[in-house]
């Protein structure tokens, strides 16, 4: 399940989290590497610069999906030379990230900012914390997190890796799902088929598990597939038009790829000829549902929705 998440949300931000086009990332490695890191080479008499209107790094997809610049990250950010020096930056950066994530939503109680640092870097944190406790030297706020760890180097990555892959899912809940709005025009031609059905109640506390703009898209989802099930599938002869149903989460409702063609559908109605008529509407077996896969990713390719789905 984890593995799933985290190439999906990799997949996600590949394609569509940069200004200019698609840019490969890996978690975490590509992410550690690009968080306005100084290079180990340079010496000890300057301070390195890196300029994100030259390089593509973290804080530049920071930048472009929120809109604006946030708190405490600097679009071109010096680090010092000293090895030290600059993890307390960095710890100070990622410090920074997560609180601000925090105010806007995210769910983050299990991320520490020393877990989405280098290793190289943990390791002088956890050497910079040891010596502070053993020299009892007053301790600065850096190292007064009552639940900081010590990992291992497997565990650390690990740890990294979960750490960064929930730092991204959050950042797609708080900058990119905001962006849906509520706003819809009363159509007159689906009152009639939509006002038997339950409605979404999109209430905050409505429910624990989807938020408000999640039940937004769950209400579009409703209100296509219910409007569009007896166009696109008036002729089919594979099951005729599907029975209507209520759509209330994004795994089980959308298995066999049904709900989704009618969105497509509502945009693309030429598609309904040339691909979605030839789908099961009561697929019953593995292979039509299979079939309807097929179909509804040969529908997205042929109007360039490239966003890398696999059947």
């Amino acid at each position: 399940f984890f593995q799933k998440t985290l190439t999906a949300i990799k997949t996600w931000f590949t394609l569509f989290g940069w200004s200019k086009g698609q840019n490969p990332i890996s978690i975490p490695h590509s992410l550690r590497s690009d968080v306005c890191k100084v290079q180990m080479t340079v010496s000890q008499d300057k301070v390195f610069t890196r300029n994100l209107g030259k390089d593509k790094s973290f804080c530049e997809m920071l930048f472009y999906l929120y809109g604006e610049s946030l708190p405490g990250i600097a679009a071109c950010q010096s680090l010092p030379p000293d090895p030290v020096e600059r993890m307390l930056q960095l710890h100070w950066q990622h410090s920074a990230l997560l609180s601000f994530l925090k105010s806007q939503g995210a769910y983050l109680p299990h991320v520490m900012p020393e877990f989405l640092l280098e290793p190289e870097d943990y390791k002088i944190w956890i050497k910079a914390k040891t010596e502070l406790k053993v020299g009892g030297v007053k301790s600065s706020d850096i190292f007064s997190h009552k639940n900081a760890f010590v990992l291992e180097d497997s565990t650390f990555e690990a740890m990294s890796k979960r750490a960064w892959t929930d730092v991204l899912l959050q950042i797609y809940k708080v900058f990119v799902l905001p962006r849906v709005s509520s706003r819809s025009r009363t159509d007159p031609s689906c009152l009639e088929s939509m006002e038997n059905m339950p409605r979404i109640k999109p209430e905050l506390l409505s429910s624990n598990i989807y938020s408000p703009y999640e039940r937004t898209i769950l209400t579009w989802l409703n209100k296509h597939y219910e409007k569009n099930r007896k166009i696109v599938w008036k002729d089919c002869q594979k099951g005729g038009v599907p029975p209507r149903r209520w759509i209330v989460n994004f795994d089980r409702d959308l298995l066999d790829s049904l709900v989704l063609a009618a969105q497509v559908a509502a945009y693309c109605p030429y598609l309904i000829a040339t691909h979605f008529v030839r789908m099961y509407t009561n697929p019953r077996t593995r292979q039509q549902v299979l079939h309807n896969s097929l179909i509804l990713v040969k529908a997205m390719r042929a109007v360039s929705l490239n966003i890398d789905i696999k059947v």
